[in-house]
C-alpha cells in the first residue's frame, strides 16, 4: 500500500462510530477488508453490536505464534461543541489526524490490520503464525478479551503487541485496575434526634479515612513502583433532614506483579471486616472488576528488539522503554498465559486520548507499520 492507502483506512475507521459498542460495524469493515487481500477472518458477534474479529496469517513452519490486539471501541464524545475538528470526520491538518478514537485506538488498529495485509501483498508471510485479534469494550469492562480468553485464544501466543497508544514507546509493564464497591448499611432517623439512627456516611468516612493509608505498608514493584488507589466516587442521603440509611462509594487500586489482585482484594476486605466489628453500621464489600498487571522484563530479547525496530523508525528520540499505570486487554489475556511477553506500541498521541480534538500524527502512524512489519518478520528468525 501507498501512504494514501493506509490513510484511507484509519479515515475510514474513525468516520464508524464505535463510542462503548457497534464493533460490529468496525469488524464487518475489516473482515471485508481482509478478504479482498486474501486473508480469512471469524467475526465473533455477542450482545448488542458487539463482536470480535480474530485473523492470522503466516507459513506455519515455526511454532510460535506473535499476536497484534486492539480494541474497536472508543470512549463517548463529551463536549461535542468544543470539538474544532467533527470528531467523526478524519481531518487532516499537517501532520495530525483529527477524531474520536484517532490516538485511543484506532490508529493502532488499522496499523495492524495494514501490517498483515502488507506481508501478504508482498509475499513476505512470516515463517511462523502472526494473528490479529480485534476486541469489543475495552474501554469499560473488556467483554470481548474475557470473552476471547474463555474461548482460548491465548494457549499458543509466544508475544503479544498492544497497540495502544505510546507514541513509539516500548511500553513493557503496566498496571492492573481493580474496581470496587462498598456499601453501607445504616439506621435512618429524623435529623432531629439523630442519635436514634445510625448515619450511613459516617460509616463511609471510616473506610475513607482508612483507605488513605490502606498500602501504606504495601511492597514497591521493581517496576511499576508503588501500589496507586484511590476513592473516586461517593453518593449517600435522600434528604436533607433525614440521617442517611445507606450510602456507597467506588474506589479504584491499580495492583501490580508485586502485590497482586488477590492481596489487594485480601487487604480491602479485611479492613471492612475490622470496620464492621466496631461500628454500628455495616459495610458490605463488591468486586466489580479485576484486570491483573502485566509485567515483561525489559531486558526480554522481544522488549529489546521492539526498541531497537522503534528507535529506527519512530521520530528521533520517541522511542525509550517505559511503563504506565493503566491497563490495556492484556490484562485479561495474562490470565490464561502469564509465560507470553507483551508489551504496548503505538502512534501517537496518548495525551490526547479521551479528549477533545483527540488526534494521532501520520507520521506515527507510518512508523507503527513499518515497526509492527519488521518486528512480525524478525520475530521468527
Amino acid at each position: 500500500m501507498n501512504k494514501e492507502e493506509r490513510l484511507d483506512i484509519l479515515k475510514k475507521l474513525i468516520t464508524i462510530n464505535s463510542v462503548n459498542g457497534n464493533e460490529v460495524a468496525v469488524a464487518q469493515y475489516l473482515a471485508d477488508l481482509l478478504a479482498a487481500y486474501g486473508i480469512e477472518s471469524q467475526l465473533d458477534q455477542f450482545g448488542d453490536g458487539r463482536a470480535n474479529l480474530v485473523a492470522q496469517i503466516g507459513q506455519d513452519k515455526d511454532e510460535r505464534v506473535l499476536c497484534f490486539t486492539g480494541h474497536q471501541d472508543t470512549v463517548a464524545v463529551s463536549n461535542a461543541q468544543k470539538w474544532e475538528h467533527p470528531p467523526f470526520e478524519a481531518q487532516i491538518s499537517g501532520d495530525q489526524l483529527f477524531g474520536r478514537g484517532a490516538a485511543d485506538m484506532k490508529s493502532g488498529l488499522a496499523a495492524e490490520v495494514i501490517t498483515l495485509i502488507e506481508l501478504v501483498a508482498e509475499g513476505k508471510q512470516p515463517r511462523g503464525t502472526v494473528k490479529f485479534v480485534a476486541t469489543a469494550g475495552e474501554e469499560y469492562g473488556t467483554p470481548g478479551a474475557y470473552r476471547l480468553d474463555e474461548q482460548g485464544i491465548t494457549k499458543d501466543i509466544t508475544a503479544m503487541v498492544v497497540g495502544e497508544p505510546t507514541g513509539g514507546q516500548v511500553v513493557y509493564a503496566h498496571s492492573g485496575s481493580l474496581n470496587y464497591e462498598i456499601k453501607c448499611y445504616g439506621k435512618a432517623a429524623h435529623s432531629s434526634t439523630p442519635e436514634a439512627g445510625h448515619n450511613a456516611i459516617n460509616g463511609l468516612v471510616e473506610y475513607i479515612n482508612a483507605e488513605a493509608h490502606l498500602f501504606d505498608k504495601t511492597p514497591v514493584d521493581p517496576f511499576l513502583g508503588s501500589v496507586k488507589h484511590s476513592v473516586t466516587l461517593i453518593k449517600g442521603g435522600e434528604q436533607v433532614n433525614i440521617i442517611p440509611d445507606y450510602a456507597s462509594l467506588f474506589g479504584n487500586v491499580r495492583p501490580t506483579a508485586e502485590f497482586s489482585n488477590a492481596k489487594v482484594l485480601a487487604l480491602i476486605k479485611n479492613k471492612v471486616d475490622e470496620l464492621n466489628k466496631k461500628g454500628d453500621t455495616q459495610l458490605e464489600f463488591r468486586l466489580l472488576h479485576n484486570f491483573y498487571p502485566v509485567e515483561t522484563s525489559p531486558e526480554n530479547p522481544f522488549v529489546k528488539h521492539a526498541l531497537q525496530l522503534a528507535q529506527r523508525n519512530y521520530a528521533a528520540g520517541a522511542a525509550r522503554l517505559s511503563t504506565i499505570n493503566g491497563a490495556t486487554d492484556a490484562s485479561v489475556f495474562v490470565r490464561s498465559n502469564q509465560a507470553m511477553a507483551v508489551i504496548v506500541l503505538g502512534p501517537d498521541n496518548w495525551q490526547s486520548a479521551h479528549q477533545v480534538d483527540e488526534h494521532t500524527t501520520l507520521s506515527s502512524f507510518n512508523a507503527t507499520i513499518e515497526t509492527y512489519k519488521q518486528l512480525a518478520l524478525d520475530f521468527f528468525k
